[in-house]
């Protein structure tokens, strides 16, 4: 089984996109827990119509807190979170697990992701790379949740999200795993869509700040282990055919039909990061 833990928070018109394309997922036995933080009746309504979606209403102290409440309840051998304001594409699950079934020593699996705007519209394709400590540490993290799969094992080793962060909880996350030496792959392939709102927490000024402050004083040396690592990781995303145009046709939810997939098509789709 996979275990799909969204943290959710007053953002319904997405979470119904989100619940939807895990619920259209086949092939595989799944379940998905939503953690809400007290959004009100009208999510519960919502939340008894949906198929293999469990809701949990309880405050907390923040997304990653939120995460971590989901992931203790998760009882799936492969566990994800999905914000709500992204999507599993169609067979992302069955994909990921057929990649584990084939590859039992790897622990955690990350694959591409397709960024979209509002209304679902494909921005960039984001090919994923391994992520390495000292681009993790001292630059950002690349990889993207939404495409992002670990095996249950990690839970059972402690690796839980440190919740007094509220904005960068995964790249401090990412850096006990690759501390720990945990055993990590891509598939390269698109498995989800990640949705630029203009609300996306990683986006605000309090994600920066945090960013800042985990890093702490920066140092000559610092400065240059970092321009190491930008030049590595741009070598590598080159290697791995990141930086090229992509004709990209997929087939998601939008706010305009939140009940049945549309196919979203784009001859030519670049690969940054959109400006906000």
């Amino acid at each position: 089984m996979v275990s799909i833990v969204t943290p959710s928070f007053r953002q319904l018109q997405w979470l119904k996109l989100c619940a939807g394309s895990v619920a259209d997922q086949r092939g595989v036995s799944h379940e998905h827990i939503v953690q809400d933080a007290e959004s009100g009746p009208e999510m519960e309504e919502w939340a008894r119509t949906i198929p293999d979606l469990s809701l949990y209403v309880e405050k907390d102290a923040g997304m990653y807190d939120a995460i971590n409440r989901g992931l203790r309840r998760a009882r799936g051998t492969i566990c994800s979170y999905l914000n709500s304001d992204e999507q599993l594409l169609p067979s992302a699950l069955a994909r990921v697990v057929s990649f584990f079934d084939a590859h039992p020593n790897v622990d955690a699996l990350f694959g591409d992701a397709i960024l979209i705007d509002s209304k679902g519209t494909p921005i960039s394709y984001r090919r994923i790379v391994l992520p390495t400590l000292d681009h993790v540490r001292h630059v950002h993290l690349n990889t993207q949740s939404c495409s992002m799969f670990f095996r249950r094992s990690l839970l059972d080793g402690g690796f839980f999200f440190d919740p007094k962060w509220k904005a960068i909880g995964d790249q401090v996350w990412m850096e006990q795993l690759l501390l720990s030496n945990i055993r990590m792959a891509t598939l390269r392939e698109p498995l989800a869509v990640f949705t630029f709102t203009g609300q996306n927490l990683g986006s605000t000024e309090g994600s920066e700040e945090e960013a800042a402050l985990r890093r702490g004083h920066v140092s000559l040396e610092t400065k240059w282990r970092k321009t190491a690592a930008i030049i590595s990781h741009r070598f590598r995303k080159l290697f791995a055919g990141a930086y090229r145009s992509r004709k990209i046709d997929i087939e998601i939810y939008t706010l305009h039909s939140p009940t049945v997939r549309q196919r979203q098509y784009a001859a030519h789709v670049g690969f940054s990061w959109p400006n906000n």
